[in-house]
Formats: structure tokens, C-alpha cells, sequence
């Protein structure tokens, strides 16, 4: 008796060029990956600081509207960025720039064929986490000492 087919296995098949048919490979989804691995992290966590980006932009377009709106809407703004939540956020969005950031200059360095190296990927991933909360500590005070 031969096995039921699997409805599923319909989307792995494909045809080579000469029109061979081939069984595709399943991708493997993010529970393939070791997420303490710092290469996965690092690349994970830096698609996710580019959509955080997005959000904050949100945040920067509020404040100039309300810049432009007029006192009220102003005061409104302020009060929300000088309240615990506010200095929370802005302090994540400041978090999520350097790391973005800094991710960013790694990727250029492997865009120009540099640190390809295990031990460089490796020692590049720690100085971007160590880089960030440096960065974004300096930033905050400062902030705090200008303010």
C-alpha cells in the first residue's frame, strides 16, 4: 500500500530548466536557528531595530505637528516625552539608533569584502552590543547635563 500524499509537499516541487521534475528544500524558519548564536542575533535584531526606526519616525512626526499646531498641542506633546513613558521611549529609540546604526557600518564593512573571519564576525557582533549600551549611556547623560 502506497503512503497518502501530502497536499503540502505540492509547494516544494519545481522543475529544472530541462524540465526534470525536483523536490525544492524546505527553507528552515527562525526555530532552525540558534538564537544565541551572535550572528543570528545580530542580524534578527537588526531588521528588528529598522522597523522600531520606522515607529519612531511616528514619534518625531507627533512632535512636529504638534510644533507647528500650536501651543496646546505642543504642551501635549511635551508632557508625554517628559513623563516616565515618554523618557522610556525616547531612551529605546535612542538604544534602537546606535544599534541600528552601528549594525548598519558592520554590514558596509562586509559589503566592501571586510571581516568575513569567524573571529572577526564574532568580535564585530560583541562591539556592536557593547558599542550600543556605551552609546546610548554617553548619549543620555549628555542629554541629561545639556537639559
Amino acid at each position: 500500500m502506497s503512503e497518502p500524499i501530502d497536499p503540502r509537499q505540492a509547494n516544494f516541487v519545481g522543475r529544472r530548466s530541462d524540465g526534470s521534475v525536483v523536490q525544492r528544500p524546505l527553507s528552515p524558519h527562525l526555530q532552525a536557528y540558534d538564537m544565541m548564536q551572535i550572528t543570528s542575533l545580530t542580524s534578527i535584531l537588526h531588521r528588528i531595530t529598522g522597523g522600531a526606526w520606522s515607529v519612531a519616525v511616528l514619534f518625531l512626526v507627533w512632535w512636529l505637528a504638534a510644533l507647528a499646531s500650536g501651543e496646546g498641542a505642543f504642551n501635549t506633546a511635551q508632557n508625554f516625552f517628559g513623563s516616565f513613558l515618554g523618557v522610556l521611549v525616547l531612551f529605546g529609540i535612542t538604544a534602537v539608533a546606535w544599534y541600528h546604526t552601528l549594525a548598519g557600518i558592520r554590514h558596509l564593512a562586509w559589503d566592501a569584502g571586510k571581516g568575513f573571519d569567524l573571529p572577526t564576525v564574532f568580535a564585530t557582533g560583541r562591539m556592536v552590543f557593547i558599542g550600543t549600551a556605551a552609546l546610548t549611556v554617553l548619549t543620555w547623560i549628555i542629554a541629561l547635563v545639556a537639559w
